[in-house]
């Protein structure tokens, strides 16, 4: 025996990638595997993929874009936070920070970047939050100090919506029927309706028609 002692290499966080676009994932995983203390264990393009991989990979951290093809990214949010040594989360969405990010918090991540500052901030916001930190913009950051300081939480247009509204209110806004998102969503229609005109008043709209239309120019303004 030599009594040289060989150098154990350092372990790698392991990330997963959620987003429903091959190409944001190439990039997103070809920028972490750039960095000697993180490696990609995996790529989901969906809710069941995302699940299946967080169970057979047990990643530190997922960096998770909200708009998914086949189901929701802050409904997939709260189940990962649901289990037993839930993985570190990263919100990575063409969704304004404003509107979703303490949404995004509130269900359990721990960071929020806007797609347009990904380049420039990902590694850090990822060191940051295996370091056990918060990572937002400085103007978010800024934001959520003032509410907690004044204790008021802003309520104003789509804001006042639950998840559960907003997300309904975005289908509806793609042109979904009523039985559309009922089937969608996996309850009746009647659960929809009354969705629906919680929707109407809390937005202050007077009938459906003005619900549509309002949906419809949300989900375009905030649309990828």
């Amino acid at each position: 025996m030599s009594g040289k002692q060989s150098a154990r290499a350092p372990q790698r966080a392991r990330v997963l990638i959620v987003d429903d676009h091959p190409l944001v994932r190439e990039g997103l995983a070809a920028r972490i595997r750039t960095q000697q203390d993180l490696e990609v264990c995996g790529e989901a393009s969906d809710v069941a993929e995302a699940l299946a991989l967080i169970g057979s990979t047990r990643p530190a951290l997922v960096i998770l874009d909200l708009a998914l093809k086949h189901g929701s990214g802050l409904e997939l949010l709260k189940t990962i936070k649901t289990r037993r040594s839930a993985p570190k989360v990263l919100v990575v969405s063409a969704y304004e920070e404003e509107l979703f990010a303490e949404r995004a918090l509130r269900a359990g991540a721990q960071g929020y970047i806007n797609k347009q500052e990904l380049q420039g901030t990902m590694i850090e916001a990822v060191r940051a939050l295996l370091r056990g930190e918060l990572f937002l913009s400085p103007e978010m950051t800024q934001r959520l100090a003032s509410q907690a300081l004044s204790g008021r939480i802003a309520s104003l247009g789509a804001e006042a919506l639950s998840d559960r509204e907003l997300q309904i209110f975005e289908l509806i806004g793609r042109g979904n029927t009523t039985r559309a998102i009922a089937e969608q969503l996996h309850v009746s229609v009647h659960t929809i309706e009354s969705h629906r005109e919680k929707i109407r008043l809390k937005l202050n709209l007077r009938n459906g028609t003005e619900l549509l239309q309002q949906a419809v120019l949300w989900t375009l303004e905030h649309s990828q």
